[in-house]
Order: structure tokens, then C-alpha cells, then sequence
């Protein structure tokens, strides 16, 4: 983790290079660094999420329309699913997903038990906009989980209440549209946040420079990384607080923390699957210092 905050101070460093020739321009060029750090992880992440997302709300309706064990296993496989480019997206939670709080609302835990028992024991329709309405602790990843594992993680479908299907149906519906959101919001055909990010320093109104694009991006690195070790693993640790633990009754957090790392990584090596040219952080690190660059990939 130490190794990515020296990352952060060599990359803001390297950045801000050519102040001390103010008559030649030395300032490096990350056109191609933006544009695919941009398209090829940033949107294709959110366009996974999205593809993911919308499969999930497809298995919980199958679940609440035909209730089975097997129907059950594919919603909790679909939940997996989804949640790893979730988390492998909070290496750069900023933009639309901080202004628009998606991210809340998809990804708060604990889930707030007492409130999800007052909703489910009352008259009120459990449907998409309702469940949109409600706090990020009654929706999102972690109440989904919770339905479908329960507190101990070996819920069994005869298990589930009419009204925790409906539920369960209604908030994946949420998430789904929640993920769609986000991908729209980056997507060139619609919100088009993405180039904020590729048209840096060149008419962008978010970032004045590439320059301020790529702190952007390093920072939200940094704190990903502290995050984890310092809030998703320390905290349930020095607490003695299981509630504490992100994604425990699908008992999923180990691969909640390894695609954090894959976070980190995607944007250091520039690539996400099969996806990007492999113009990330590494590149700009290693053209300064290689031992540096080494050393940081080992670590990730």
C-alpha cells in the first residue's frame, strides 16, 4: 500500500515537470495515456457493470417467478458476478458516480436489518421507484446479498418470504438500473463524462489539464488502496465487528478486496480483460524511474 502513495508522489511529480523552462513547453503529453485509461478501462468497467447488473435483475425475477434452489444458486451466481466489476470500478470512484450518489446508493453496508424487516412487514408495494427512494443500507449489493444468503449464509429458498422475493426482485431492478445509469453517464452517445477525461486540458471543463486529469486518476488510486486496508480490513479487525465486514454472508469479501487490487492494477497497467493497449500509470512511472515501476507492480 505504501508503495502506491510513492506512486502518487512520483506520478504528481512527473506531472508538473517544465516549470523551470516556462519559454520551452516540456509538460508530457498523456493524450494517449487518457484515451485509454478512458474508453478501454474506465467505460468498459462501467459497461460490464452494466451488462452484469441488467443479468442479475433478469435472475432475481426468474427467482421470484419460480422459486427453486436453482434458481437461487443462479441469483447468487449472478450477484457474484456483478460484484466483481463493481469493485473492480472503485479504483476510480470519482465523476458521476461521487456527483450522482451512485455509489451509495449500490454500495452501503451494514445492511440495516430493522428497517428492511419494518419494510418488508408493512402494506407498502415493493417496486423498482419505491426501492429507489429508500436509503443505500435498504438496497444495493449488500441487501441483495443479504436476501439471498441470509444473516448465516446457508439461507435455503423455502426460507424466503413472498415479500422477500418481491423485494429481492424490486431492488436488483434498482441496481440494475442504477449500473445502467453509470455506463450511460460515461457513455460518448449520452452523458459522454468520458471526455472530460480523453479531452483534458483541451476544452474539458472538469479538468483545466491532462495534467489534473492524471491527479485525478492517481488519487483515486490511493485512496482505493488505503480504503481497503484501512477501512475494509482493519476496521472489522481492531473492532471485533463481523458487521463490519463487507460482503459477509456471501462470504465473498477476500474476492471484494482482490478486485480492488485488480482496480489498482487495470489502471497501472492500463487494460481491463481483454480490453486497452496497455498505456496505463506503469508508462509514465517507468519512463522516470523503472526500478520504481517494478517495485509498484509487485506490490499490486
Amino acid at each position: 500500500m505504501n508503495r502506491l502513495l510513492v506512486l502518487a508522489v512520483v506520478v504528481f511529480s512527473i506531472t508538473a515537470c517544465g516549470k523551470e523552462e516556462p519559454i520551452i513547453d516540456t509538460t508530457p503529453d498523456f493524450t494517449n495515456l487518457l484515451n485509454n485509461l478512458g474508453n478501454d478501462v474506465i467505460l468498459a468497467t462501467y459497461q460490464d457493470l452494466s451488462i452484469k447488473g441488467a443479468s442479475l435483475q433478469t435472475a432475481a425475477a426468474n427467482l421470484e417467478a419460480d422459486p427453486s434452489p436453482e434458481n437461487l444458486e443462479a441469483a447468487r451466481r449472478a450477484w457474484v458476478a456483478a460484484r466483481s466489476p463493481w469493485e473492480q470500478s472503485e479504483g476510480f470512484l470519482f465523476g458521476p458516480v461521487d456527483q450522482e450518489g451512485l455509489d451509495p446508493s449500490l454500495d452501503s453496508w451494514p445492511v440495516n436489518v430493522t428497517d428492511l424487516n419494518n419494510v418488508l412487514n408493512s402494506n407498502n408495494e415493493l417496486t423498482v421507484s419505491f426501492l429507489e427512494q429508500q436509503e443505500g443500507t435498504l438496497k444495493g449489493f449488500h441487501t441483495i446479498e443479504f436476501l439471498l444468503w441470509g444473516e448465516d449464509g446457508n439461507k435455503t429458498v423455502d426460507q424466503l418470504s413472498a415479500r422477500e422475493f418481491e423485494y429481492l426482485a424490486a431492488c436488483a431492478g434498482a441496481l440494475a438500473n442504477d449500473t445502467e445509469a453509470l455506463y450511460n453517464l460515461w457513455a460518448p452517445a449520452s452523458g459522454n463524462y468520458i471526455e472530460n477525461i480523453v479531452k483534458a486540458g483541451n476544452g474539458s471543463p472538469v479538468y483545466i489539464s491532462q495534467k489534473s486529469a492524471v491527479e485525478e486518476i492517481t488519487n483515486a488510486l490511493v485512496i482505493i488502496a488505503d480504503e481497503v486496508a484501512n477501512g475494509k480490513i482493519n476496521e472489522p479487525l481492531s473492532q471485533m465487528d463481523l458487521s463490519l465486514e463487507e460482503s459477509r454472508f456471501s462470504s465473498n469479501s477476500k474476492a471484494d478486496f482482490a478486485d480492488n487490487m485488480r482496480s489498482i492494477q487495470n489502471i497501472y497497467v492500463g487494460n481491463f480483460g481483454v480490453r486497452g493497449n496497455g498505456i496505463g500509470l506503469s508508462i509514465v512511472v517507468a519512463n522516470e524511474n523503472p526500478t520504481l515501476d517494478s517495485k509498484v507492480k509487485n506490490q499490486i
